[in-house]
C-alpha cells in the first residue's frame, strides 16, 4: 500500500462523511479513524505511533509580520529526517532558497523513506520539526516563504 492510496481512503471518508475506515491488502492491515473533524488517525498493522509533543496550528496558511507562508505538512505518520543519512548534509536549511520538486526532507514509515518534495519556489523560513522525531499525519514540518 503506497501514500497514494492512504490519500484515496482518506478522500472517500471525507467525500461520505465517514468517521472510521480500515482495510485490509495482504498482510498489510490499516484503520484510518477520524479523531476530530478533519484528520483521521491512522493505524497501520494495530500499532499506534509514538505520542507527539507539541503540534503546530491547523491552518493552512499563516499570516505573519505581512508575509504569506506556504505550510509544509506531513502527509503520512512517521519518523522525520533532514537528511538522507545521519552523516550527510541536510536537505534544506533555514534561509534556503528551494525549488519546486526539491528534496526538503524524508519522513520513515514502516521502514520505507518517503522523499517529501517542495511544491512552491520560495525561501525556507523555519523548521518546525527535529530531526528523527515521530510526526503526524497533516502535523506542519515546515515553513515556506514563497517567491
Amino acid at each position: 500500500m503506497n501514500l497514494k492510496e492512504i490519500k484515496e481512503m482518506i478522500s472517500l471518508m471525507n467525500e461520505h462523511s465517514l468517521s472510521e475506515i480500515e482495510v485490509e491488502k495482504g498482510d498489510l492491515k490499516i484503520k484510518l479513524k477520524k479523531t476530530t473533524a478533519q484528520e483521521p488517525e491512522i493505524t497501520i498493522a494495530g500499532l499506534q505511533p509514538p505520542p507527539v509533543q507539541a503540534q503546530a496550528p491547523a491552518a493552512a496558511e499563516i499570516e505573519s509580520d505581512t508575509r504569506k507562508l506556504i505550510e509544509v505538512k506531513a502527509p503520512i505518520v512517521g519518523t522525520f529526517y533532514r537528511s538522507p543519512s545521519p552523516d550527510a548534509a541536510s536537505f534544506v536549511e533555514v534561509g534556503q532558497d528551494i525549488e519546486v520538486g526539491q528534496v526538503v526532507c524524508i519522513i520513515e514509515a514502516m521502514k520505507l523513506m518517503n522523499e517529501i518534495k517542495s511544491e512552491v519556489k520560495g525561501k525556507i523560513v523555519d523548521i518546525l520539526a527535529e530531526n528523527a522525531d515521530p510526526v503526524e499525519y497533516g502535523q506542519i514540518i515546515l515553513l515556506i516563504e514563497p517567491t
